[in-house]
């Protein structure tokens, strides 16, 4: 009888550990996730895209008269300076007395003589507005001693005024080259005005406008060349800006005076820049996908110091990345953990080794990450990417080495 008792408890016992093993194989197991944690701190919007530097100011050396050019012994990288010599010129005598030629070389000179007087009236107009600003800066550095207007106010003041300055010395520099294009056209029409076999043996020499480094040597080769045909082109390499094309929809967003970070340029550390303007007018540009594109031009200064950006030259590729808007204080989280909820945003919530869905409201979005208006606190931890398995009130486990 004992046997049999035993026996009944020894086979209840196996049916339980049966029935046991079958409930526990078929229960609900935990969903490994991934999480990012809720923070606090400085969040930055930006447009980010590819640019390249340019030279602020490039000046085509051009032939002043038609004839024979030597060889060009200049190669690109070369130093120049203003009003030395670059290319040599052997003029054509023509036999008879050609009207045409002269008509365009004093056709050249008008032109040349405009460029100057407009050079001159450009110097006069931003040396009014570096005035002002000047006066301006004075102003909002007073008032921002004495706590009446904000960083940023004076920041842009003082903003103004580098503009302006910048703008004076380019003008400047505009205006020297004129001068030069003028004394270049003078001295080849009075040598076709009154040719002679001194004048006609007597190479002419083409000038330097600039002193500057040789970017394009476009005639090398000895051979003919006609009256204002392009010899090369002349810079200073140090003044260096950089232009980023942008898509429209987001160039609207983009005001002057905005913090870029230059980044993937070759060097170590990001460059820091500053946005001078964003120019007025569109351009159509056919994507890598064969999409029409409207595109608009960004130029930006460089404010990081010079000597970090000096292996820098014209044509550098860079990326951009243009600060659109910031906050200091601002509620974070990761972008990714975003989805759509009824008629707004909302994320999974781990608490307690379950996920839960928690409506929040978005205010700007990154790529990365978004700015959180209300919904989550600091030190929160959501689940990011999550898949389909997930539900409100599902159990989860938390995948070792995410945040």
């Amino acid at each position: 009888m004992k046997f049999k008792v035993r026996g009944r408890i020894l086979w209840a016992a196996v049916a339980l550990a049966i029935a046991a093993g079958v409930i526990f194989a078929f229960l609900p197991r935990a969903v490994r996730v991934e999480t990012a944690t809720v923070t606090r701190g400085a969040f930055l919007q930006t447009i980010d895209d590819d640019g390249r530097t340019r030279v602020r100011d490039r000046f085509l050396v051009s032939a002043p008269l038609a004839g024979t050019i030597e060889r060009v012994r200049l190669k690109a990288g070369d130093r120049v300076e203003q009003g030395r010599q670059v290319a040599v010129i052997s003029p054509s005598m023509p036999s008879l007395h050609d009207v045409r030629t002269e008509v365009e070389l004093n056709e050249r000179l008008g032109a040349a003589e405009a460029s100057r007087a407009r050079a001159a009236s450009l110097v006069q107009r931003v040396q009014a507005q570096q005035s002002q600003a000047n006066v301006d800066y004075g102003r909002s550095r007073q008032l921002a001693e004495a706590g009446t207007i904000s960083r940023s106010d004076l920041d842009r003041a003082r903003l103004t005024l580098e503009v302006t300055s910048r703008e004076l010395a380019a003008a400047r520099l505009e205006e020297h080259a004129a001068e030069h294009e003028v004394a270049q056209a003078k001295a080849a029409l009075a040598r076709f005005q009154k040719p002679s076999p001194e004048t006609a043996a007597t190479p002419f020499e083409v000038l330097s406008p600039i002193t500057g480094e040789v970017l394009r040597v476009i005639q090398e080769s000895e051979g003919p060349v006609a009256l204002g045909a392009p010899i090369m082109e002349v810079a200073d390499p140090t003044d260096l800006e950089v232009v980023v094309d942008v898509l429209s929809i987001d160039a609207v967003q983009i005001r002057s005076g905005a913090d870029v970070r230059l980044e993937r340029w070759g060097g170590g550390e990001p460059l820091e820049g500053r946005v001078r303007r964003v120019e007025p007018s569109a351009f159509m540009k056919i994507s890598a996908l064969g999409v029409e594109e409207q595109r608009v031009n960004v130029v930006i200064d460089f404010t990081s110091a010079r000597e970090r950006w000096a292996t820098l030259g014209d044509g550098f590729k860079v990326d951009a990345r243009i600060v659109v808007y910031s906050a200091d204080n601002a509620i974070k989280v990761s972008a990714g953990a975003l989805f759509r909820h009824a008629s707004g945003w909302a994320v999974y919530v781990v608490e307690h080794g379950h996920a839960y869905v928690r409506p929040v409201e978005i205010g700007r979005r990154a790529v990365m990450e978004a700015e959180v208006k209300s919904g989550l606190e600091p030190s929160e931890r959501v689940i990011v990417f999550p898949s389909d398995k997930i539900r409100d009130g599902v159990a989860v486990t938390i995948q070792s080495g995410t945040t």
